[in-house]
């Protein structure tokens, strides 16, 4: 499959590398020059392009950008009509500053749909510590296998996104729809842990819907 990934950090490096390890046909990029992307990215055989090209003729999109420069990719750089993942959280205190639509109670996710221009968003990854992502997928059926939240609307693009996250090593777990990605969200039950199936279901039905006060803006 052929995969644009735009942000080369923990996160959209780590699935550039273990992607373009299982065969697929991957372009990454970060906000600056395709040289600068740094080398154990592109290692496994993903291509370091400029962000206006990570995405063009892409069958999946990644972005994994921090939350606050979401507003700054140029109009197009995500296109639609394909599965876009979104890794990203809102560190309001720590990275982000204020967002006031998110502090107003919009799903992170939401937020980035809208600003994407594209209905076909899937949240997933944004709780893995990526160490973990790099090193901790195994086959299905391996008894401890890390389960992951999806959120997103059903249908063929979903079930694209499962089977990615079921190839990566991770059982997909069914999250709900975007408007209910809130359930994995920075300060959920489910956020940072390594759980199996049944616990991520349980921790995702456990959620509170009021973002705690350290994943708020002071």
């Amino acid at each position: 499959m052929r995969i644009g990934i735009i942000g080369a950090g923990n996160i959209g490096g780590t699935l550039a590398r273990r992607l373009a390890e299982l065969g697929h046909e991957v372009r990454v990029a970060n906000s600056r020059a395709p040289e600068t992307v740094a080398a154990h990215v592109t290692e496994t055989g993903a291509q370091a392009v400029w962000a206006k090209d990570a995405a063009a003729d892409a069958e999946l999109v990644i972005v994994s950008i921090p939350q606050k420069n979401t507003p700054n990719l140029a109009s197009g750089t995500v296109p639609t009509g394909v599965p876009v993942i979104e890794t990203n959280n809102y560190y309001p205190q720590q990275r982000d500053g204020l967002i006031q639509e998110i502090e107003d109670g919009t799903p992170e996710s939401v937020w980035v749909a809208g600003l994407l221009g594209t209905d076909s968003v899937y949240k997933v990854f944004n709780g893995i510590y990526w160490k973990h992502l790099l090193e901790k997928g195994v086959p299905k059926g391996t008894p401890g296998r890390i389960a992951l939240p999806i959120a997103g609307d059903p249908g063929p693009f979903q079930e694209t996104v499962f089977a990615l996250v079921d190839e990566l090593g991770f059982d997909p777990v069914d999250g709900g729809t975007l408007a209910e990605s809130w359930r994995q969200q920075p300060g959920t039950p489910v956020y940072g842990k390594d759980y199996d199936v049944e616990k991520t279901v349980r921790a995702l039905q456990e959620a509170p819907k009021e973002r705690p006060a350290e994943f708020r803006a002071a």
